[in-house]
């Protein structure tokens, strides 16, 4: 299976630690890399990188990975929502691909749940955390997600990150269909939760409940302190 990781935008929150964002070094090793080699653990064999700002040294990075195949997309407008960044894959992507983000350190097991989880009908599969208050996620960024429903029924009713009521946050991890594309082509300057938000509204939106996996989005210094001593315990 393939994944998209979007790694375009210049992720400001974090310049006093690193000034290219997925190069952050962790334990000694790129944020980015550790991404794709914790894909690769779960099982895709092709990763579709989103690049923009400093792409040449970013591309740099991934030339050194080998745990599985790299096929870079270029997004000159990174600046841009990131819609426009996951648009810039969709020529490369074909059929159901998991979606993630550079900055997220995430369970391989995670991702498993999500590879194994089938759309059936649905166009994207979002994985939520129900830990409302969970020390590693700042409230005042973190994407937060309104759900209806139970188990594999449990449906996306808004997303966002300052809508008033929610049950679970954003883990970064999606899996989509081409229709999420079809959602944000016609938007002139469209993010990912523009055609989350589309799809839900039609009802083909789910919510796989992931709490039982850990993640992180290292956004800013506290954070990458967080995912430092986190991997330090799995040492």
């Amino acid at each position: 299976m393939q994944a998209i990781i979007l790694a375009a935008g210049m992720g400001t929150r974090l310049r006093g630690a690193s000034a290219v964002k997925p190069l952050t070094l962790l334990d000694g090793k790129p944020l980015l890399l550790h991404v794709i080699g914790r894909l690769a653990s779960a099982g895709i064999d092709e990763v579709v990188v989103v690049l923009g700002y400093e792409a040449d040294a970013i591309g740099a990075a991934l030339d050194t990975e080998t745990s599985c195949r790299i096929t870079r997309a270029f997004n000159p407008d990174w600046h841009k929502p990131n819609g426009v960044s996951l648009l810039a894959a969709a020529p490369l992507v074909s059929g159901e691909a998991l979606l993630c983000m550079a900055d997220h350190l995430v369970e391989p097991s995670l991702y498993r749940a999500m590879i194994d989880h089938d759309l059936g009908s649905d166009a994207l599969a979002l994985g939520v955390d129900r830990r409302l208050g969970h020390p590693w996620v700042d409230e005042d960024d973190v994407t937060r997600v309104a759900t209806r429903g139970t188990g594999a029924n449990r449906r996306i009713v808004e997303i966002g990150k300052n809508i008033p009521l929610y049950d679970a946050y954003d883990t970064g991890v999606f899996k989509i269909t081409p229709a999420l594309f079809d959602e944000l082509r016609p938007a002139p300057l469209p993010s990912l939760s523009d055609g989350v938000r589309a799809l839900a509204r039609k009802g083909s939106a789910v919510a796989v409940d992931c709490t039982a996996h850990d993640w992180l989005d290292i956004d800013d210094p506290r954070a990458l302190a967080l995912a430092t001593a986190w991997l330090a315990g799995q040492a």
